[in-house]
């Protein structure tokens, strides 16, 4: 049976917790970001279940901003794939070196996200997880300038 998955493209990410440690807002393991929508996609997600939140504005006169939570799981039977793209390569990334995007200035981002269905208490709702994630990173000047030339693994402990 095929997934149910919906896909965001060009989208921005922030508040990123990808590390899975534990801090004020986040138990140990649980890792998500938020993903800024346009209004458009906005109306259809909340149409299909899932819960926008809607941040305000910071100037007077602006537009709230609607943003929905995805979810990281790195544990089930089918993880997620993420890919970190550079003008060098792709580089996927696991449960360990995720954690990177927590740091890295990110351009844009295209994501799938797998609704999940859950039902606690006779409350209900629908969860966005993570199933693929492409994020292109931003680059300074040395790392485009000296992008040509590969890393070398070699340790100098053999030098005299």
């Amino acid at each position: 049976m095929a997934k149910n998955v919906v896909l965001l493209e060009n989208v921005n990410i922030m508040f990123r917790h990808f590390s899975g440690k534990k801090d004020n807002f986040h138990a140990e393991g649980q890792r998500d970001f938020v993903v800024r929508l346009d209004r458009e996609m906005a109306d259809q997600l909340e149409r299909d279940g899932f819960v926008v939140k809607w941040l305000e504005p910071r100037e007077e006169g602006d537009e709230p901003l609607p943003t929905l939570k995805v979810r990281v799981n790195f544990n089930g039977d089918y993880p997620p794939q993420v890919t970190m793209v550079t003008s060098r390569n792709k580089t996927r990334l696991d449960k360990e070196s995720v954690e990177l995007l927590d740091y890295a200035e990110i351009i844009t981002a295209d994501l799938f996200i797998t609704p999940y269905d859950w039902t606690v208490n006779g409350k209900s709702g629908r969860t966005a997880y993570l199933d693929k994630l492409f994020v292109t990173i931003r680059e300074d000047e040395l790392e485009q300038k000296y992008s040509d030339i590969p890393y070398s693994d070699e340790r100098f402990d053999n030098i005299d």
